[in-house]
């Protein structure tokens, strides 16, 4: 299972969708962080693989990272990897 997860530029807890390949993954990735490069009011729309009710919708320009990452039973510590630092507006 892979993780797209997002922060937001006003909200410091992130929010997150499950893809079941990696090529979802990164199909799901790259349309965010394109979405991202045009700016404008976009609306994104995500749905999660693993729950499927779980839906989200967020205008591209209130994001501030995006990043993938493959769910691991290894990493028992409850810490996504990456890293997360606050940007001033």
């Amino acid at each position: 299972m892979f993780i797209i997860e997002l922060t937001l530029k006003t909200n410091p807890i992130p929010l997150s969708v499950q893809r079941k390949s990696e090529e979802e993954a990164q199909t799901t990735y790259q349309a965010v962080v394109d979405a991202m490069k045009a700016g404008g009011n976009q609306l994104l729309e995500l749905t999660c693989d693993r729950q499927s009710e779980k839906k989200l919708a967020i205008f591209a320009d209130n994001l501030a990272a995006v990043q993938m990452y493959e769910k691991s039973s290894a990493s028992s510590s409850g810490r996504t990897p990456g890293f997360f630092s606050m940007a001033e507006s």
